[in-house]
């Protein structure tokens, strides 16, 4: 419970305690806290100087009258206070903004306007939010741990909403509408040697009508040909009467900023959650009476809201119950118990790093014969060419979607806390997503870079691979394309037919 909000404001306009509130335990840990602090700033004072004592006094005593100054400018609906109550000292401080001059009026004023502005604006903010109903509802039904879960996912999606903006205003944008404006476009200069050619494919002549499916499903043929992948990009600079727009500069810009913006967003999401867990672990006596006394909100009118928070606040509860339990059982474990586990923990450690070595060596496998088997030109069937195709996004796929299940197995013979079981559990099924990313660009980067003649002309394998960037965009489009089918499947097929 927080310091100030013990402190009300009687009839005469002062601000007191009250003594109802100063009894509940979380107070009273507080001040305890609090007198140990000023205890051993008074031993250290006299062991020192007077001179410190009394300045550490005198900050306390300044830091008390900030306080009473911010209780005395907080909003009078604030406080748990009669509507009597409330009235009397509404007139009391307009008695005294009377006596001020009209320069502090009017300053007061704008503050609590611009406060009440600042106030509407989160409100409606916090209202437009995605999903907002269905994440209370998943903070009502499982606590806040698996709410930051989602909270996280929303977060993707916004910054990747951002990253698109940021893309197709400083590229894609420029490349469509100079056409239509007075700016003149300079294409990249073709300097005659072989490196500089990229055939068109899209002008193919008359096609079968599931190889257009095949092109939509792969990225190729007519798809090659759009501003979807960095080979179309052919425009170097626009020029505009006032000035030169270099497009290979604002591309990289672009992708700097991002980048930037993406560090700076999880940094300032990771430093608030860093100083919440701070103060949560604390005091684990103070954050079960937080719980307790505080954790509600008495401003909930809505019965499925009330319902949610009063689960939200068991679950939470039970939570850390189940924690201190661990805990103390893990204390009264002996030695032979701890050499048990640790070899345990040892062992399966083990055989998770052996199961993430066969993944990627899948994934690397599955690359290479991809590579090799389309650069062959050989036509099969639909099927079989499509299964080439994708053999890499298949196999990452189904590592991703085998291993989180064969984790969550494993970490239940570990006998860890629940709490750094979902973060151990989050951190391997990251590690494998990630890693298995960089496998797949290893891989292609090894496809990429070998040579049929020595010495390279172009640095790369020009010969089968006209346009590098595209290649790689193409795989990253496949594997986008693969994964969002099989998440559709999952919802329709598996998880609708089970709710």
């Amino acid at each position: 419970m927080e310091e100030d909000s013990v402190f009300f404001t009687d009839r005469s306009g002062r601000i007191t305690s009250n003594p109802l509130l100063d009894q509940l335990p979380s107070y009273q840990s507080l001040l305890y806290r609090r007198k140990s602090s000023l205890t051993s700033t008074k031993r250290k004072g006299r062991l020192s100087s007077s001179g410190s004592l009394k300045y550490s006094v005198n900050t306390v005593n300044r830091l008390e009258e900030r306080q009473k100054s911010q209780m005395e400018q907080r909003p009078i609906r604030e406080f748990a206070l009669p509507m009597a109550e409330k009235r009397r000292s509404k007139d009391q401080r307009l008695e005294k903004n009377q006596d001020l001059s009209s320069w502090t009026q009017w300053r007061q004023s704008t503050r609590r306007y611009l406060k009440r502005l600042r106030d509407d604006s989160q409100a409606f903010l916090s209202s437009m939010k995605l999903w907002r109903g269905d994440i209370h509802q998943i903070e009502g039904m499982f606590g806040t741990g698996i709410l930051s879960y989602f909270s996280f996912l929303r977060f993707l999606v916004a910054l990747n909403m951002i990253i698109f903006l940021l893309m197709f205003g400083f590229v894609m944008l420029p490349i469509i509408i100079v056409p239509y404006t007075s700016g003149n476009i300079t294409y990249n200069q073709y300097d005659g040697s072989v490196c500089s050619i990229y055939p068109n494919t899209a002008r193919r002549g008359l096609v079968i009508f599931h190889e257009h499916i095949t092109d939509l499903l792969s990225g190729g043929g007519f798809l090659e040909q759009t501003y979807l992948f960095y080979g179309f990009y052919k425009v170097d600079k626009i020029h505009f009467p006032k000035g030169t727009y270099n497009l290979a500069l604002a591309y990289l810009l672009a992708t700097i900023g991002y980048l930037f913006l993406s560090l700076i967003w999880i940094v300032k999401r990771s430093a608030t959650g860093f100083k919440r867990n701070l103060v949560q672990d604390e005091d684990r006596f103070q954050s079960f009476c937080n719980k307790i006394f505080t954790g509600w909100d008495f401003c909930i009118t809505n019965e499925n809201a009330a319902m949610l928070k009063r689960s939200s606040l068991l679950y939470e509860l039970k939570t850390d119950l189940e924690e201190e339990r661990i805990k103390q059982k893990i204390a009264g474990r002996t030695t032979k118990e701890k050499c048990r586990i640790y070899l345990l923990r040892v062992i399966l450690n083990v055989f998770v790093i052996g199961v993430l070595v066969a993944c990627f060596y899948s994934i690397y496998v599955a690359t290479i014969f991809s590579q090799e088997a389309q650069m062959k030109s050989i036509k099969v069937n639909f099927i079989v060419d499509l299964i080439y195709e994708y053999l890499p996004s298949v196999v990452i796929t189904l590592a991703n979607f085998i291993t989180p299940l064969l984790f969550s197995v494993i970490i239940n013979y570990e006998d860890y806390s629940p709490a750094f079981e979902i973060r151990f559990t989050l951190m391997r099924c990251v590690f494998m997503r990630l890693t298995s990313i960089g496998v797949l660009l290893f891989s292609l980067r090894s496809q990429i870079m070998k040579c049929e003649e020595d010495p390279c002309v172009c640095g790369y394998n020009h010969k089968l691979y006209s346009c590098w960037e595209t290649r790689v965009g193409q795989e990253m489009y496949k594997l986008s394309i693969f994964d969002f089918i099989i998440i559709v499947s999952v919802t329709i097929f598996v998880e609708f037919p089970r709710k």
